[in-house]
């Protein structure tokens, strides 16, 4: 099953790297519990319930807030009971023109194929510092 939890995040990275939304929140189960990193600014919401919540809470806040925000040498980490460690980076324009390339981990968990649970890691210093002007 964990081979398959690895395709299934492999895809949805490939997926948001390629601007392909509804796929990535395809994904999702319907019920996903979603957490931002404590100390992100996006995490005024946490936890998003469900994939709606994650497009206008999480997504759409960041496509709004940046020039560009790409996701960088990720690296899947294959865990028990149907989790899947990422490690990776953020690197990003924010709109008041600060860059940033930041350390990240996501932490995801899948049942029957779908992503139920997500858990951000980030460099939250950095990221604010980014956002000031």
């Amino acid at each position: 099953m964990e081979n398959k939890n690895m395709s299934i995040i492999d895809g949805l990275y490939k997926a948001f790297a390629a601007g392909d939304i509804p796929t990535v929140l395809g994904s999702m189960d319907s019920k996903i519990v979603w957490n931002e990193a404590e100390g992100n600014t996006y995490a005024d919401g946490n936890p998003y319930i469900g994939p709606e919540a994650v497009l206008n809470g999480v997504f759409g806040r960041i496509m709004q807030d940046h020039e560009y925000f790409n996701l960088e040498d990720i690296e899947l980490h294959e865990m028990l009971n149907d989790k899947v460690l990422a490690t990776l980076r953020y690197d990003a324009k924010h709109k008041n023109g600060n860059s940033y390339n930041a350390q990240v981990a996501h932490f995801w968990t899948l049942n029957d194929g779908k992503v139920v649970a997500f858990q951000q890691y980030v460099d939250t210093k950095k990221l604010h510092e980014a956002l000031m002007n």
